[in-house]
């Protein structure tokens, strides 16, 4: 059987590998898309069904789009969808000041991806959960809020990549949508 060709939409290099690693044991052929989309806000699942069917639209064919946030418990699940921005304007190394003043450090990594066969086709989603805490940044700092994010006692950043790809919230999701693979390719 012929690969599934599949343009997965990201232009970070880190994300790539992380995908291509995790799905390398299926029959899917994938192809990096740097596409620029619109930024919308609204729920985790909003966002990522907005950025599906609009990647579809513009790639004309079947498309992958991940979604990453970080849900602080302190902060009633914000910054969320949003954490880019708070990442981008403090910087890793400040990151974990954001709950300085709360006891709560708990926080939960979220990855969804959502596929569509084409422009006006359904959007399906995969979603993964990882509970951690924020800490003081530990670990290489070059991919986003790895060196930040704490499971089990180690950052996400500390872990070697394979262990990392296990316990993830992104290692989770792509293990749900390469079962739904296996039923579809």
């Amino acid at each position: 059987m012929a690969p599934k060709a599949l343009n997965f939409i990201t232009g970070n290099a880190h994300k790539l590998a992380e995908v291509q690693a995790i799905l390398s044991s299926t029959p899917v052929q994938l192809a990096s898309r740097n596409v620029d989309l619109d930024e919308v806000q609204g729920t985790i699942e909003e966002i990522s069904r907005h950025k599906c069917a609009s990647a579809a639209g513009i790639v004309q064919g079947p498309v992958l789009v991940e979604d990453t946030c970080l849900c602080f418990n302190a902060w009633g699940e914000l910054p969320g969808p949003y954490v880019k921005w708070f990442l981008k304007s403090l910087g890793v190394d400040r990151f974990h000041l954001l709950l300085a003043g709360f006891e709560d450090k708990s926080a939960q990594a979220v990855c969804t991806f959502a596929y569509c066969e084409g422009p006006g086709k359904e959007v399906l989603m995969f979603q993964g959960r990882t509970d951690g805490s924020i800490v003081p940044a530990r670990g290489p700092t070059h991919f986003g809020w790895d060196a930040c994010f704490e499971y089990e006692g180690q950052t996400y950043a500390e872990m070697p990549i394979a262990e990392k790809n296990k316990i993830s919230h992104r290692g989770r999701a792509l293990e749900k949508l390469k079962e739904w693979l296996k039923q579809e390719v």
